[in-house]
């Protein structure tokens, strides 16, 4: 592939008296006015594009971030030693030698908040907020240099490529809905929601994939119960493609494609139950998720999704409509989402199954305790100092740590803007800042906590303080409700939040919380309980098939006198 890349030429060299070391000049072509921010990406081979290679780990790419507001058309974005960089600091400290090089300029656009602030945010495009693929961003095809930071010298690139528009394409999820064979069952609404549009100042819009239970043409008095898959932002339906043929062996992805065709099968056989399972896409201009909770900064999404939508999907497509017949499950992201949805609206739904949930006490963020680590970062004795970790194998090996992971996401975006996870949780957990950014929690280069905004966290979303703080009267309203799984190894040592959720809970009175809790032993992330005797793999297959029953059964248990209970068993 090398063939492909051009040489950057020196273009430029500095006096001795003015310049100290390679500097780095972007132009983005065009007669706007430019504001956003620019990544910038050092990578030693091309396997792959370098924008595609940063992230959080050790394996990552070396990245530079720069803020860019105002700067007037024609003018380039200067990278250099000032910079800050991840995983190493500065241009000053990379090593001679050849690399390939590439820059992404991400397009901010203004906000006009009804709190009366004005933020610059990068929107979603379709794409499910990833900077290094949303459409209409400029970038440069990869070239390689040879870089010295000793060299007083300046490099200049141009970002002359665009990255193209989603709308109307096959990675349309309205396009998709058109073409898919499923049509007959599988639906795609788009929804405006007017609670979302006011606060962010701009119409804002949800999509929603509904899955029809079999027979519901044929059965048109039956009304059906409602269930809520929760997940990451993807174009298509989910927890498993909606497959209506047999796939080819040998189709990329065919492994996926066989659990969705089987998924298919059981869903119009007589095995499931007769339910409508939707899946709900809300990314936002900070993650591709707005955790489905209402925040001061990302909006109210719960509101939204729980008092707009649902109840329009369930007048359409003759939803039962009723707190009972409502039940909801995810993982990871869409883990915390189900069970934090159950608890802030314990009468709207009658049962969660949280797999692998995001941090649900905050003594355990991630490897963090916000309560009572000093620094968010490293952790210190008498004479010693170790940091914290980040992600890690089922083994115990750490192959990221917490300082290195909210540096990566500082290069992605300031003021919380990196689209990235830690900037999503502080951006849906914290109040609005004065200058109507997140306020921030953790300081991005120095690790510093700041508990003020964590006292704001504990009382508004540590759901383990929140059911403590709260159990006489959620308790009551959520027996039988409550079940989570996670593996004891999790990469992001989400577990260790599960267990002391458990402990809080196997404390309570009055009632006594009857909640199910499975643990994987050594099992990493994304593990969704089932039987011992399957592999992790084979249970996350069959996830739905698992507990659509179980929720069912517990919805047909507890249904109150006169419920209709028969309309939509056929």
């Amino acid at each position: 592939m090398r063939s492909f890349y051009a040489f950057v030429f020196v273009l430029l060299v500095g006096s001795a008296g003015l310049c100290f070391g390679q500097r780095i000049e972007v132009s983005v072509p065009g007669a706007q006015t430019l504001n956003g921010h620019l990544v910038l990406v050092f990578a030693k081979d091309d396997k792959d594009e370098p924008r595609m290679q940063l992230s959080e780990d050790y394996l990552s790419a070396q990245g530079f971030g720069v803020d860019v507001e105002g700067l007037a058309a024609g003018a380039p974005i200067v990278v250099d030693a000032k910079t800050f960089g991840y995983p190493r600091r500065s241009l000053t400290d990379l090593d001679a030698g050849d690399y390939f090089v590439q820059a992404v300029f991400n397009f901010y656009e203004q906000f006009h908040l009804a709190s009366g602030k004005t933020v610059w945010l990068p929107p979603d495009k379709g794409e499910g907020q990833h900077w290094n693929r949303k459409p209409g961003n400029a970038f440069n095809k990869p070239v390689k240099i040879h870089f010295d930071p000793k060299t007083q010298t300046t490099i200049k690139l141009t970002l002359d490529q665009v990255i193209p528009a989603i709308e109307g394409t096959d990675k349309d999820p309205v396009v998709m809905a058109a073409k898919d064979p499923g049509a007959k069952w599988l639906k795609y609404m788009r929804f405006k929601s007017e609670k979302l549009s006011k606060f962010w100042g701009r119409d804002v819009w949800l999509g929603a994939w509904i899955l029809l239970p079999d027979g519901f043409a044929e059965h048109p008095d039956a009304k059906y119960p409602l269930v809520v898959y929760q997940d990451h932002y993807h174009a298509g339906f989910g927890p498993v493609p909606f497959v209506t043929a047999a796939p080819d062996p040998k189709a990329q992805g065919a492994r996926r494609l066989e659990n969705g065709y089987r998924f298919f099968q059981e869903w119009t056989g007589t095995r499931l139950p007769r339910v409508i399972l939707i899946y709900v896409q809300n990314a936002n201009p900070y993650y591709d998720d707005s955790y489905d909770v209402d925040s001061a900064n990302v909006g109210p999404y719960g509101s939204a999704i729980n008092e707009e939508l649902i109840p329009a999907i369930e007048a359409k497509y003759r939803g039962i409509g009723q707190g009972w017949a409502r039940a909801t499950f995810g993982g990871s992201t869409g883990g915390w989402e189900a069970l934090a949805t159950q608890v802030f609206y314990p009468d709207f739904y009658n049962g969660t199954w949280a797999a692998c949930p995001d941090p649900v006490d905050f003594h355990a963020y991630q490897n963090i305790d916000l309560y009572d680590d000093a620094n968010a970062f490293v952790r210190k004795g008498d004479f010693a100092e170790i940091p914290i970790a980040g992600d890690r194998k089922p083994d115990g090996t750490m192959i990221a740590t917490a300082g290195g992971e909210f540096g990566y996401e500082y290069v992605l975006g300031t003021h919380g803007r990196s689209t990235e996870q830690w900037n999503i949780w502080q951006a849906v957990f914290s109040p609005a800042g004065a200058d109507g950014y997140p306020a921030q929690i953790i300081d991005p280069v120095s690790g510093e906590i700041d508990k003020k905004i964590l006292a704001y966290w504990h009382d508004h979303y540590d759901l383990t303080a929140i059911l403590k703080r709260d159990w006489p009267t959620l308790g009551p309203k959520l027996e039988g409700k409550l079940h989570l799984a996670v593996g004891d190894g999790d990469t992001y040592f989400l577990n260790n939040a599960v267990h002391l959720l458990q402990k809080e809970l196997e404390g309570t009175r009055n009632p006594h919380s009857d909640a199910s809790f499975q643990y994987g032993p050594g099992m990493p992330h994304c593990y969704t309980g089932g039987p011992p005797e399957y592999t992790m793999e084979q249970n996350n297959a069959n996830w739905a098939q698992r507990v659509l029953p179980l929720m069912v059964e517990h919805m047909l248990a507890t249904a109150p006198a006169g419920a209709d209970t028969k309309s939509w068993r056929y």
